[in-house]
């Protein structure tokens, strides 16, 4: 049970901190066709996409990712409670 728990961490963690990654990216030049780059875009952007969906976009910033963090949290604490 605690290695379930261990293995949804990390996962969140990890997510968590690519979507992290491609806010920096968004604010450097970067190669657009560099795989750790293609790598960042392509596991981010199915969290990201139906949030930026649903979110208003009349502002200049983007809260999608803000919001996908706190949904992937709220998500671990749920699952964490449910293996428990």
């Amino acid at each position: 049970m605690i290695s379930v728990i261990s293995v949804v961490t990390v996962a969140v963690d990890v997510l968590s901190w690519l979507i992290i990654a491609r806010v920096i990216l968004s604010w450097v030049r970067h190669d657009p066709s560099h795989p750790l780059i293609r790598f960042v875009y392509e596991i981010t952007e199915p969290i990201l996409a139906p949030i930026r969906r649903v979110t208003p976009r009349n502002s200049i910033i983007d809260f999608s990712p803000l919001i996908a963090i706190l949904i992937l949290y709220f998500i671990q604490w749920g699952l964490i409670q449910i293996i428990r």
